[in-house]
C-alpha cells in the first residue's frame, strides 16, 4: 500500500508552527520534554542544529586563512613571474623568489593570526550567559551552548537568547522594537497562538535579540542561531556597526597609494621592456617595485596594534568586544553619559516620604512600599532604597496584575487587592505622575487637585530637587474587583499621596576623574532621566562645569537643525528618553564629534548602538552589554580615561607605519622607478627589491610595540589626509634627494658597475629608510629624548647589520650581491647622517607650521 507524504514523512522543520501547537506536540517535535534536554540529549541537538550564534563565522582552518594571503594580486603575479623563470632555466632566482613570498606571507598570515586568537580570547571574558535546565537542574550558561528543545528561564534585564516559545509566564513584557519597531513592550504569556497571523503578533512566542522589560518566562527553544527570525533578516546587525571613520580613512589612503603606484609601475614596465631589458625582467622588476611601494604591510599593522590595545586595555579593566572601536576610542572628544553609578556611588537611600504638605507620611511609605515589592520589572536602585528603608507587613495584600514601567510614561503600576477592596498604585516621576492624578490626600481626606496645589506640591518637589535629592510621586486610585487585566489606559483619576526623595552621594573619585577627562581634551556631558535641579547640584559636588541645561521637553519641540546648534554648550540633558538621547548625539556627531555614550540600562541599549564608541560596565543588564563595544569591569571613569589613552597610542603606532610608508620608504622605491628610466642597467634586481622590501617589513612590524609620548596622548586624534600629504611633499622630496646623491657619489666616485651599484644601493636603502623610523616615531626634538621600544630599537638594528654583512656572504652572492669597499661604509656614514640631520631639522620646522606649537619640551616616555 503507497503512503501519502504526510503520512509517511515528518513536516519539514521550517513548516513547523511552534507557536500554534500544542505543548506536547511541541515536545515531540524538539525531542523534548517539559523538564528540558538531558546531557546526551543536548549533544544530538547540538549535532544537528549547530551553534546559537549568528554574530560569529564559523572559524576557518588556519590553512585556508594562510592561502587567503595568497591572493594578494600583486603576489599572484610575482608566482606567476617566478614560474616562468623556473619554466626558462633560471631556477636560482625563480627558487629566491618564491622563498621571499613565502617568508612575507608567513609573516603577515602570523602576525594576524596571533591578533585574531588575543581577540577571541578576550571575548570569551563576556559571553552572554543565560539559565537552561539541563538534567532538570537550572545551570548557567553562554547562550552560545542553547539548543532547540532547551528550557530556559528569564527575568527582567534579560536578553532572549533564541527564538522560544512561552511555557509559563507571569506579568512578561518583552521589548520587541529590535525586530518589530514596535516603541512599547509587549505582554507575552502561554497558550496556543493564532497560526494564521503574523509570528511576531504571537503572544506566546519570543525572538532572539529581544529583551524581557518586566516580568519573568520559562520558554522552550525552538530555532537557533540563523534559522531564528532574527538571524534571517538582521545577519549584519549583530556584527560591528558600519565601519569607523579611521577605518575609512585608512582605505581611501590605500586606495590613492595603489592608484599611483599602479600608473608608475605600468610606466616603468613599458619603458624598461621597450627601450631597455627584456619582458620578463621588466615584468619581474616592474612587480617588485609594486610591492615595495604599496603598503601590503598596512592591514598587519593596524591588526597587532589593535590586539596590542585590547590587550592592554584588559590589562586595566576594560574587555574590547569591537577591537576596531579603539582607534575612535582615542578619537572621542565627548562623552555622554547618566550621571547614577558613573558620578555618585549608586548607593542610594530613602530619605524622606512627604504628604503633599511636606511631612513625613506613613502612608506614602505604604504605597511606596507595595509598589516596589509588587513589580517585577528589573528592580531599580530606588526600589531595592524603599524596600530596605523599612520591612511594612503587606501579607494581607494580594497582586492581580501590572504595568511595566516605560521610558515614555516613567512610571510603573502594580494592581493589588486585600479584603477591603482593589487598588491601582503608580510610582514615578513627579511630572508624569501628575498628569494622571485628579485629586490629592491630604490629612487622610481626598481633595481636588486644583492649580494652587498643583503649585504648592510643584514647589515642594523643586526645593528637594534643589537639594539634591532624587525624587518620585505617588499615587492610587481604587478600581472595579471584577477587572482582570489592566493597561496604561487605567492610569487616571489618580489619587496623589505624596513624595519620597533619595540621596545618592557623589563618587569620591568623581572630581578626579573629570579632571583627568578633561586633560585628555574630553569634554563631559550628562544625559539623565533625573530633573536638571538634582544633576546640578550633583555636578556642583563633584566641580563639573555646567555651561547650560535642556529638558528632553525643550528638545522635543526643537527640529534638528535647532539642535545641532546648541547642543554644543549644553552641559546637562535633563529628562530624557532614549529616542532624545540619540538625537542629541546625532546631532553632536553631525558637528564634527566622535561620541562616546556610557551605560547600563535597558533605556541606554539604543544610544550605546547610536554612539560612535559603546560602553557599558561588567554589571550592565544583557542587553546593554551586547550592545556595547567596550566593557568596563569597573564603573569607574578612571579606567575609561586609561582607555582613551590606550586607543591613541594604538592610533599614533599606526601612523606611524603610514608616515614611514609615504616618506622614506616610498621616496626610495620612487627614485629605483626613476633610476630605471635613465641608467643603462636595473639600479636593483627584482629579487633585491624583495629581499629590501621584506627585511623592511621585518623591521616595521615592531612598531605596534613601540612607545608612545604622553604629549601625543594629551588630545583626541581624528584621521587627517590633509596633514599626510603635507607630509609626503615634505619628507618624500628629501628622500629623493639624497637618493640623487647615492647615484652621483656611487656613478662617478666609485665609478660603479651593475653589480657594485646594486648591492652598495641596497645596503643605502635599507639603512637610511629604517633608521629614519626613530625621526619619525616622535614630534620631539631632538628625537633621541623619546625612547623608543627595545623590540622596535633591536629589530631596526638587526636589519641594518644584516643588510651590511650581507654582501660577504654566500646567500648574498645568490642574490647579485658583490663585496664592497671600506671606503664604501665610510661614505655611507656620511651619508645616513646628513639624511639624519636633515630629516630632523626639516621635522622641528615641519610641527612647529603645521601643529602650532613646538613639542620639544613635552617629551615624556610612555610605557608601552
Amino acid at each position: 500500500m503507497m503512503m501519502t507524504r504526510h503520512e509517511g514523512e515528518k513536516r519539514p522543520e521550517q513548516d513547523i508552527l511552534y507557536h500554534a501547537i500544542p505543548e506536547q506536540d511541541l515536545y515531540a517535535a524538539l525531542a523534548s520534554t517539559a523538564q528540558g534536554l538531558t546531557s546526551q540529549q543536548v549533544l544530538a541537538q547540538r549535532e544537528r542544529y549547530g551553534a546559537n550564534d549568528i554574530s560569529h563565522l564559523r572559524k576557518r582552518p588556519a590553512i585556508l586563512q594562510f592561502l587567503d594571503h595568497l591572493k594578494n594580486p600583486l603576489v599572484i603575479i610575482l608566482l606567476l613571474a617566478a614560474g616562468v623563470s623556473l619554466v626558462v632555466g633560471d631556477v636560482v632566482d625563480a627558487a629566491i623568489i618564491f622563498i621571499i613570498v613565502l617568508a612575507s606571507v608567513t609573516l603577515d598570515f602570523f602576525q594576524e593570526y596571533k591578533a585574531g586568537n588575543a581577540a577571541e580570547l578576550l571575548k570569551q571574558k563576556i559571553l552572554t550567559k543565560t539559565t537552561v535546565f539541563r538534567d532538570g537542574i537550572p545551570v548557567e550558561l553562554p547562550v552560545t551552548e542553547l539548543v532547540p528543545g532547551d528550557l530556559v528561564s528569564l527575568a527582567a534585564g534579560d536578553i532572549v537568547p533564541a527564538d522560544a516559545r512561552v511555557i509559563v509566564s507571569k506579568d512578561c513584557y518583552v521589548n520587541q522594537s529590535a525586530l518589530t519597531g514596535e516603541a512599547f513592550p509587549v505582554p507575552k504569556s502561554a497558550g496556543l497562538a493564532d497560526g494564521k497571523k503574523p509570528l511576531t503578533e504571537a503572544a506566546n512566542y519570543l525572538f532572539l535579540g529581544t529583551s524581557v522589560v518586566s516580568g519573568t518566562a520559562t520558554a522552550m527553544i525552538t530555532k537557533t542561531g540563523a534559522s531564528t527570525e532574527f538571524g534571517k533578516i538582521a545577519k549584519s546587525l549583530v556584527e560591528r556597526p558600519p565601519e569607523t571613520e579611521f577605518e575609512r580613512g585608512l582605505k581611501q589612503f590605500s586606495y590613492l597609494m595603489s592608484k599611483f603606484v599602479f600608473f608608475l609601475v605600468i610606466i616603468v614596465f613599458f619603458i624598461n621592456a621597450l627601450y631597455r631589458h627584456g619582458i620578463l625582467e621588466s615584468l619581474l622588476f616592474s612587480v617588485a617595485l609594486a610591492v615595495g611601494m604599496t603598503p601590503e604591510l598596512l592591514p598587519m599593522i593596524l591588526s597587532l596594534n589593535l590586539s596590542k590595545g585590547a590587550l592592554a586595555m584588559s590589562g586595566k579593566g576594560a574587555i574590547v568586544k569591537h577591537p576596531e572601536s579603539i582607534q575612535n576610542f582615542g578619537s572621542m572628544d565627548i562623552l555622554c553619559t547618566d550621571k547614577t553609578g558613573t558620578l555618585t556611588e549608586n548607593q542610594i537611600d530613602l530619605v524622606r516620604h512627604l504628604d503633599v504638605q511636606g511631612n513625613d507620611s506613613e502612608n506614602v511609605l505604604l504605597y511606596s512600599y507595595i509598589n516596589s515589592s509588587f513589580h517585577t520589572g528589573l528592580k531599580s536602585p530606588l526600589d531595592e532604597a524603599v524596600v530596605r528603608f523599612r520591612h511594612i507587613d503587606i501579607d494581607d495584600y494580594t497582586k492581580i496584575d501590572e504595568i511595566p514601567f516605560d521610558f515614555i510614561r516613567r512610571r510603573v503600576s502594580v494592581i493589588t487587592s486585600r479584603t477591603s477592596g482593589m487598588i491601582l498604585v503608580s510610582k514615578g516621576a513627579p511630572e508624569e505622575i501628575l498628569r494622571v492624578c485628579s485629586s490629592v490626600e491630604i490629612g487622610g481626606a481626598v481633595e481636588p487637585l486644583t492649580d494652587s496645589r498643583r503649585e504648592q506640591i510643584n514647589a515642594l518637589y523643586y526645593a528637594q530637587s534643589s537639594e539634591g535629592f532624587r525624587t518620585l510621586a505617588v499615587c492610587y486610585r481604587s478600581v472595579n474587583p471584577g477587572q482582570a487585566r489592566f493597561s496604561i489606559d487605567d492610569e487616571k483619576e489618580m489619587v496623589l499621596v505624596g513624595l519620597i526623595t533619595f540621596i545618592d552621594p557623589p563618587k569620591e573619585s568623581a572630581r578626579e576623574s573629570i579632571q583627568m577627562l578633561a586633560r585628555s581634551g574630553i569634554e563631559l556631558k550628562i544625559l539623565t532621566g533625573d530633573n536638571e535641579l538634582v544633576t546640578r547640584k550633583t555636578c556642583e559636588l563633584i566641580g563639573l562645569e555646567v555651561k547650560g541645561v535642556l529638558t528632553g521637553a525643550e528638545i522635543e519641540v526643537m527640529d534638528e537643525q535647532t539642535l545641532s546648534r546648541v547642543v554644543g554648550n549644553v552641559t546637562i540633558f535633563s529628562r530624557m528618553t532614549p529616542v532624545q538621547k540619540n538625537r542629541v548625539m546625532r546631532a553632536l556627531k553631525h558637528n564634527g564629534h566622535v561620541v562616546g555614550f556610557m551605560g547600563d540600562g535597558i533605556n541606554d541599549a539604543p544610544s550605546i548602538r547610536e554612539a560612535d564608541v559603546g560602553i557599558s560596565v561588567e554589571n550592565a543588564v544583557d542587553i546593554a552589554k551586547e550592545s556595547a563595544d567596550i566593557i568596563l569591569l569597573k564603573n569607574d571613569l578612571r579606567i575609561l580615561n586609561d582607555g582613551v589613552l590606550e586607543g591613541r597610542k594604538t592610533f599614533g603606532n599606526t601612523m606611524k607605519y603610514i608616515l614611514m610608508g609615504t616618506s622614506s620608504n616610498f621616496g626610495n622605491m620612487f627614485s629605483v622607478a626613476l633610476a630605471s628610466v635613465f641608467l643603462r642597467f636595473l639600479p636593483m634586481l627584482p629579487v633585491q627589491i624583495l629581499l629590501n622590501n621584506l627585511l623592511y617589513d621585518l623591521s616595521e612590524a615592531a612598531i605596534p610595540t613601540d612607545n608612545v609620548d604622553e604629549s601625543y596622548t594629551r588630545t583626541p586624534k581624528k584621521w587627517d589626509m590633509e596633514f599626510i600629504r603635507k607630509f609626503v611633499f615634505v619628507f618624500g622630496p628629501i628622500s629623493s634627494v639624497f637618493d640623487v646623491i647615492t647615484f652621483i657619489l656611487l656613478l662617478v666616485v666609485f665609478s660603479a658597475d651593475a653589480a657594485f651599484f646594486q648591492t652598495a644601493w641596497f645596503v643605502e636603502s635599507i639603512c637610511t629608510q629604517t633608521l629614519v623610523i626613530f625621526l619619525i616615531r616622535t614630534r620631539v626634538f631632538p628625537f633621541y629624548r623619546s625612547r623608543p621600544s627595545r623590540l622596535l630599537l633591536a629589530s631596526t638594528i638587526l636589519v641594518v647589520f644584516v643588510a651590511c654583512i650581507l654582501p660577504f656572504t654566500i646567500l648574498g652572492s645568490l642574490f647579485g650581491f658583490v663585496h664592497l669597499p671600506a671606503s664604501f661604509f665610510v661614505v655611507l656614514v656620511g651619508l645616513i647622517a646628513g639624511y639624519l640631520v636633515i630629516v630632523e631639522l626639516v621635522k622641528r620646522w615641519f610641527y612647529r607650521r603645521y601643529s602650532g606649537f613646538s613639542e620639544q619640551r613635552l617629551a615624556k616616555p610612555v610605557a608601552p
